[in-house]
Order: structure tokens, then sequence, then C-alpha cells
């Protein structure tokens, strides 16, 4: 048992007989919520197809999840956490921060500097000195949390590129079990991430980890090319799946795990009656040939105004379109207050004013767009009423929204135009018409082939894409990844050890 370093705001309970390994889930965000309601403090669910999969596993091992609850120690959320542990097989340990540590730790370094290199975005980092110390203190403040209470059958899983430094931060606590990585976001070139400041910290930080895994076998490469070019001591070899690599007398094994969703959950839910009446209200709505439709975030990585330009230019391209086919654009508002978010947010205003202004006329209107969040059945019936969908990010890690419409896709028609530069292009390709999100032209292409495409082909096209999310979904994900060969074994997962499966349609 490590010593402890510091107190938990909610205390880690030993639980009762427990002989298989102990999972500590790490992640920026807790799988729930701290809402005020009325004057009143409750925990909601966070929707997702991660936590949902990860229920049943941390139950059986009574894990330990561990991340910020979205809020600052000035909110009283100890008693809420202190219930649910209470009421579930496994616990919620949360790490509040200070309006200071969210502006510098988060919003600064992980959303300024990190977020935009990792995604081949360099003109908008911002590399500066303060938040980079901001996000090694509180990287070092969740390592401190969760050595404080690792016992020797402990297993730790680390997520994502807001706590690249936590491994390296546990060695040093003198932490000597398992420590696995997965980063949902991309990996970048040696060429580009050699513009990071801290590169060298970074880059030996993660090799701390005895596993690392990454969404693609694109961003795996970039990774090793990386430890090549600025840890040249280190012994690199590699397999047709996987590679090994040899650092400081340990044995570091690196992986693609490309992440999926629940297909089950999606193609039950998109079934359910009240989607399918909702899915008829869109079409009598907007009572239109065709509906392409995009759903993103507000971000600049995921390529909306090229969308709306592409749109645009298969209009011109092919003026039969015209009149026959509307784009369903959701915006999901995001980090409002960054001004790089508000300026895309005024650029898209202006963008679908524009088009609209010059191709609409009486009963049709080229672009619907709205800037708002979907619940449940509304983004499964938008799934179910659009023929066509665009999902074209300039870079991504994997993008779900593009597995979630083929899921959804339940009468297997539908055809799904998908960016070369997402993740799941590399399982997705075949069935999908891919494109270059800068080609405005290949884009306009794509819209009129997806546009003009006979039944037979839409459902021979969505019948690959269904069947290959279907083999490899959330579940079967999880499997691979947490079946970690270094020790440590947990409960309800295969014998296997951790190998990808060859997931390519």
């Amino acid at each position: 048992m490590v010593g402890r370093i510091v107190e938990p705001f909610v205390r880690i309970v030993d639980m009762p007989n427990q002989k298989s390994a102990r999972l500590f889930v790490v992640s920026n965000r807790l799988p729930v919520a701290v809402i005020s309601e009325g004057g009143r403090w409750t925990l909601g669910p966070v929707a997702g197809g991660l936590v949902t999969a990860m229920a049943p596993i941390m139950e059986r091992n009574h894990g330990v999840w561990i991340g910020w609850p979205g809020c600052g120690p000035e909110v009283p959320f100890g008693p809420l956490f202190e219930r649910f542990n209470q009421e579930h097989r496994y616990q919620l340990v949360p790490i509040p921060l200070s309006k200071h540590e969210e502006e510098g730790y988060y919003r600064g370094f992980a959303n300024e500097a990190i977020w935009p290199l990792f995604h081949d975005l360099l003109g908008h980092c911002r590399f500066e000195a303060d938040t980079w110390a901001a996000y090694v203190d509180v990287n070092k403040r969740f390592a401190e949390v969760i050595a404080s209470d690792l016992d020797r059958q402990s297993l730790v899983w680390v997520h994502d590129y807001q706590l690249l430094l936590v491994g390296a931060d546990l060695r040093a606590a003198g932490v000597r079990r398992p420590i696995s990585f997965f980063l949902h976001i991309p990996f970048p070139s040696l060429d580009l991430f050699r513009r990071m400041p801290w590169k060298h910290l970074i880059i030996r930080a993660l090799l701390a980890y005895d596993q690392i895994g990454f969404q693609t076998i694109r961003d795996r490469q970039n990774f090793l090319q990386c430890v090549r070019g600025l840890v040249p001591e280190t012994s690199v070899s590699m397999g047709r799946r996987g590679g090994e690599l040899e650092f400081e007398g340990r044995t570091i094994k690196v992986g693609s795990f490309p992440i999926s969703i629940d297909f089950d959950e999606f193609d039950e839910g998109a079934r359910r009656m009240e989607v399918a009446e909702a899915s008829w209200y869109l079409r009598e709505r907007y009572r239109v040939g065709k509906l392409i439709l995009g759903i993103d975030r507000l971000d600049y990585t995921k390529g909306i105004p090229e969308t709306f330009l592409s749109f645009e230019r298969a209009l011109e391209k092919y003026p039969q379109m015209q009149g026959s086919v509307s784009l369903i654009q959701i915006v999901v508002p995001s980090r409002t207050h960054v001004p790089d978010y508000r300026d895309l947010k005024s650029l898209l205003d202006q963008l679908s004013g524009r088009i609209n202004s010059r191709f609409s006329r009486h009963g049709w209107v080229p672009i619907h767009y709205l800037y708002r969040a979907l619940d449940r059945t509304e983004l499964l019936a938008h799934y179910r009423a659009s023929d066509i969908a665009l999902v074209t990010p300039l870079r991504d890690g994997m993008n779900l929204v593009a597995k979630e419409y083929c899921v959804s896709s339940v009468e297997e028609r539908g055809v799904l135009i998908l960016s070369e530069f997402a993740g799941a292009a590399e399982q997705l390709g075949r069935g999908a018409l891919c494109v270059n999100p800068y080609d405005r032209e290949g884009c306009a292409d794509a819209i009129h082939q997806a546009y003009s495409m006979n039944e037979r082909e839409q459902q021979s096209r969505m019948k690959l894409l269904r069947s290959q999310i279907r083999r490899n979904d959330v579940h079967r994900w999880l499997q691979t990844v947490l079946a970690m060969p270094q020790g440590g074994r947990l409960e309800g997962l295969p014998e296997a050890t951790a190998e990808p499966a060859d997931t390519r349609a």
C-alpha cells in the first residue's frame, strides 16, 4: 500500500472479499454531473456508450472512478458522492478544481495547446508557461489521489489528453502496479509534435505507462515515430497488430484500439415507436426529397464551415438538387467563452444566412441550422429521418456520430459521407463515401453521388457498415483494451490478451 499523500474529498472504501484486481479509472470528468436544481444539489447521469459499457465491469471489480466533478470545492458535493458510493458497487472520487485551475489546466493548456496541436491545427495553439504549470500541478494532484489508495491488486486506467503526465507522477510516488493509458484524440506526427515546447517531458511521461492505446494505426505510428525521434535510446519492435518499447528496463505495449458504441442500445432505441413517430414528423416538417444531416459540437476541428461551403458548391454544380435536398446542421454549443469558438459561431451564422438568401425559394430552404443540443429521442429521430449523413471533420480521433448514424439506420438505407481524416474512416472506409473536407469540389461530387445513389447500393453499403460496427462494438473494445497482460485479473473479461481485432470493414 502506498502511503497516503493527500486526503481525498470522498474516502475510497475497502470492499470485502475482493479477489479480482480492483480497477481505477481516471478521467478528466466523472461519469456524473453535479447539478443545481431549485437550490438543491444533485448528481445527474452523463450520457455515453463508454459509461454504460463500463458500469458492469466497474461493479464486478468494485472499481473506483476518479475525476473532476465539474465544479470547485465551494460546492457541497461530498454527501452526494458518499451516498452514491453507498448505493453502488463501485465508487466515484471527485477532484474539484478551483476557477484558477480550471482556467489554466483545462481551458488553458489542455484545450489551447494540446487539443489544437494533436488535431493538426497549429494556428490555434497557445503555448503559455503559466498554463503549462497549472497542467503539471493538476496532473500531480490526480496522481496523489490515486496513489493514496492503491493496493497490490489495483490496475489503473488513465484516459485522454488532459492527463498525459499522471503515469509519470504515479511512478515518482513509488507506484509499481500496471498503469494503462488510452488517448481518445489523434496523436500528431513528429514534425508537428516537435512544436510543443515541453515535448520531451510529455513523451517521457507517456513512457511511464505499461500499455498505451490509440484510436488508429496512424496514431500509433505517429507516437512511435515521436519516440524514435525524441527518445532515441528506446528500443522499438513492431508486430502486425501492435508494438513494444523497451525503455529503462521496462516493456511498454503500444496498440491501436478503435473505440465504438453499444450497437444494441442504438439499434433498439432507433426502433422505438416514439422515435419512428418523431422521424416521420421530421420528414413531414421539412417536406423535401432528401435530407442531409450534420451533427457536430461547436469546434474548429469539425469542419462545419467547410461543410456549408461544400453543400453550396453542390447546389451550384448540380442545379437539379435545388429544391429537392436540404441540409440539417445541428451544432451543439461548446466552449462559448473561448474567442475562437465565438468567432466560429459568428462565421456559421454568416455562411448559413448567405447561402440561404442565395438559394431559398418558396417552400424550400437549403440549410436548416440549429444551434442546440438534442435529447435522445430527437437524436435518434434525426438519424432515422436522414438520407445522408455528412461527417466531415478536419481531424478526429474516431467520431462516433458516424457509427451512431449507421446503427440507427434500421431500414438499412442511407449514405454515410465520411472525412478521411476521421479515425472512423480506418474501419468504415469501404462502406462510406470518403472525402477530403478541404477539397470542396470532391465533397460536392460526393454529396451528389449520395443524393443520386440507388436503393440497392445504399443497402449494400449500409449492411456492410452495420455489420462491421456490430462485430466491433464498445463491449468488444473494452474486452480487448482491458485484458491487460501486465497482470491483475479483472472479472467479466475474456481470457484473451489485449490484441486488437482486425476492424477494417
